[in-house]
This record gives C-alpha cells, structure tokens and sequence, in this order.
C-alpha cells in the first residue's frame, strides 16, 4: 500500500479544501493527467495503479492525524469535523489506456470540488511509485544517497550561506514513500535550521518539521467559473482567500495567467495584504526583479516581502538566487524532484490538471511555454484575450 494516510498529501490542498468548504461546497470540477515525458508506457502498470487507488479510497483520518490539523492556527473546528467524517471515493476517478495506444494513459478525475481535490497528489505519488518499481525494480539507493549528502554539503558547508534555507516541495514526484521519508530524515539532520519544513503534513507530522503551503493554480483558475465576470477572477480569488483567512497564508501564486496579469491586478492594497508571491514559471531572476519594483513602485519595502521560489529548482540554482536577492528581499525555496527524485532514474514529468469546474473550461497560461492544459483551444484564445495575453505565452 504505497499511501498509509491521508495525510499523505500537500498542505495547500487542505488549505484550498478549507475554503471549498466554506465558499464553493457546491463547485463541480475536472481534472486531467498528463505524461510530458516522451515515450513512457504506463498501460502495464494499469491494474496496480487501480489496486492502489482502491487502498486511497479506504483510508480516514485518525483521531491524531485530526488533533494534528486542529492544532494549525489556519484550520477551523468545523472543517476538521468534517475530515472526520471524509473518505476519498472511487466512483470520480476512470483510468484508462489512452486512445492514441501510445503507451500513454488517461486518468480523469470528475465530480464535487470538495469530494475530489485530495486526489491530486496521492495519485501522482502512486503513479510514480508504481512505474518505478516496475522500471527499476533493483535500483540500488546508494547513488541517490551520495547525490544526497553531496546537495547536503554543498548547501551547508559553503560559507556564507547558513541562512539559505530550503523546503520540501517533492510529494507528487517522489522515487517512492520510503525514499522519501528517508530523504526527509536526512536533509532534517544534515541541514538543521536550514530546513525549512516540507510541503507534506504526514511526514511534518511524524519528522517533527513545519508544514508548508498556501494555494495552487487549481484554486485560482477555478475562479474562472466560480468568479464574477473572467477578467476579475484573479482578484476574486485573492479577496477570497483574503476573507478566509485574514493574514494568514498569505503568499499569492503570481503564474495563473503570466506575470505582466499579476501586477495589473496585485495591486496596493494586495500588495500590503499579501506576505508575498511565489514563482513557479518563467526566468526567476526576471521575476524577481520586477516583484521587486512592483514593490517599490507600490510604495511597500519589499525587505519586508517573502519571494518564494519554487519551479524546477535543484542546490546550486537556489544558492544563485539567494545570492543575488538576499538582502534585498526575505527569500523562500520550495524544491521538488530533484530532491525526493534523484536517486538515478530519470524522473517522471507528471501532472493532474484542473480543465473544468462548473461545466466551463479553465486554464493556466503561466510564463513557460508547454505548462498549459486546456481541451478548449477557443477557450485559451478567449483568456489571451481578456487577459492581454501573447500568443507566445503559455
């Protein structure tokens, strides 16, 4: 059984689930998986992936994964009473072989916002584990452990960089569980205070380490749908998440529709609201720069601001940044697969993407080009429209 807890997940998708619950109980969505690595056959590993999902879809909480939520200042009573009543069901999800007999498979997930938005990442992290386990079924870990210590090393032993701090941000892209967890253990004790947490709550829970986490692009393009008209969803969520929360988790996610859209609509007022913003697309010392003047320009110290960086980062990328922004701003990294995934193999590209909610297409155009995925292609030049949009982006 590849997921023991449902707990096993992100912390922003029970930070998103919370505001579901209190906002849109009603919201009807789709997601969508997609392999952006060429030439991988996941159709034999077709029927192991079901077994699995069955597993997810007969956990519960327990009553100390429960104490553990309710003991975040973030997480309300009543949305804890209701995990405890919560359990992931089959019936949304179809996994097929693909129509195009590629090898490729199709994994849809369809149905209530709030019964469906916990599949994400389990099912990424099984996806994962079961194409891995069949590929590399004797892989020997030493080389992830020594590519291990190495990042280790680099990163606390290079002098003037004991406050460059990473995070965990590799649950849905991870070797495997046990892999991942012994990944954890070892960055908590070779780095010390300068790990910063981990994205995923079962393992913060166990490892002693800070959860983290805030929104995702699903949250953001549902508002799409959920919103009022489409060229105000973007502030519609963010006053959302605002009005849910009241300061806390309070860094905006600044790629939904590209960045010159974010600083049109982030404006003042969101910009002495917010902690800050994340990156997770385009050059991130571009992005940096012009949150930077977006700052000044708004008449807020952005020494005071956290710029949290996130996308395809590996060591010696985050200690470049943190270079060349310390002191200039407070600074964040989030770093995925080249953490929980680097043990030899080369790692999977995986997505499940939000393509509908309410019956109406939404989409991301972020500042990397091949990020986007929208079945609706009348759709996408409808959102370049309103937005301002390139056509070259996205």
């Amino acid at each position: 059984m590849i997921i023991e807890s449902l707990l096993d997940t992100d912390l922003y998708k029970f930070s998103m689930m919370q505001v579901v619950l209190h906002h849109y109980p009603a919201a009807q969505v789709e997601y969508k998986f997609k392999c952006r690595t060429p030439d991988i056959d996941l159709v034999p590993c077709l029927d192991e992936i079901r077994a699995e999902l069955a597993s997810l879809c007969s956990l519960r909480f327990t009553e100390a994964e429960l104490d553990y939520l309710r003991s975040m200042r973030f997480i309300k009573s009543d949305f804890v009473d209701f995990l405890g009543l919560f359990q992931l069901n089959a019936k949304y999800v179809t996994i097929e072989p693909a129509a195009s007999g590629n090898g490729e498979i199709e994994i849809r997930i369809q149905g209530p916002w709030l019964h469906t938005i916990l599949f994400e990442v389990p099912l990424l992290a099984i996806v994962n584990e079961v194409y891995f386990r069949n590929a590399q079924p004797d892989l020997d870990l030493a080389e992830g452990r020594r590519r291990l210590q190495a990042k280790i090393a680099l990163l606390h032993e290079t002098p003037d960089y004991e406050h460059c701090r990473i995070a965990d941000y590799g649950t849905r892209r991870r070797f495997s569980r046990t892999w991942h967890e012994e990944v954890l253990e070892t960055l908590r004790d070779g780095l010390g205070k300068q790990l910063a947490g981990t994205s995923n709550v079962w393992f913060a829970m166990r490892l002693g380490l800070t959860p983290l986490g805030t929104l995702a692009h699903e949250y953001l393009q549902a508002h799409q749908a959920l919103g009022p008209r489409l060229r105000d969803s973007q502030v519609a969520a963010l006053e959302a998440w605002a009005k849910e929360y009241r300061g806390d988790l309070g860094i905006a996610l600044s790629d939904v529709y590209g960045l010159e859209a974010f600083l049109r609509d982030f404006d003042m007022y969101f910009c002495k609201l917010f902690d800050g913003a994340r990156h997770d697309s385009g050059d991130p010392f571009e992005w940096g720069e012009r949150m930077i003047a977006h700052y000044r320009a708004n008449r807020v110290d952005p020494r005071s601001k956290v710029l949290v960086f996130s996308d395809s980062l590996d060591i010696p990328k985050v200690m470049r940044l943190y270079e060349h922004f310390r002191g200039r701003c407070l600074l964040a990294f989030g770093v995925g697969t080249n953490l929980s995934n680097d043990a030899g193999p080369e790692p999977l590209n995986i997505v499940i993407k939000m393509i509908r909610c309410n019956g109406q297409p939404v989409a991301k155009l972020s500042d990397s080009p091949g990020k986007n995925m929208c079945e609706d292609e009348a759709y996408v030049a409808y959102l370049r429209q309103v937005f301002q949009i390139p056509a070259s982006q996205g």
